[in-house]
């Protein structure tokens, strides 16, 4: 999925684990309750993204803009950022 055009794609409660999202746009996806443990993100654009109870445990989310995204619930444990959450 490496550079996919997901804009207001419904993943809910998809299993992306592992999965190569870098440089994927993801604005406005509803991300919620997904899974994207170990996923990598890196530069991914999740502009207004719905990642409420999303699992991004261990997700390298470097150059992830995280200002926007409805990150509510999330479980960002041990996720890479290069921004603070």
């Amino acid at each position: 999925l490496e550079r996919a055009f997901l804009c207001q794609a419904n993943l809910r409660g998809a299993d992306l684990t592992w999965a190569d999202l870098t440089g994927a746009i993801l604005s406005r996806a509803d991300l919620t309750g997904a899974t994207l443990r170990r996923a990598d993100l890196i530069g991914a654009n999740l502009e207004r993204a719905f990642l409420c109870q999303a699992n991004l445990r261990g997700a390298d989310l470097t150059w992830v803009d995280l200002k926007w995204p409805d990150l509510t619930g999330a479980d960002l444990t041990d996720a890479l950022t290069d921004y603070p959450v």
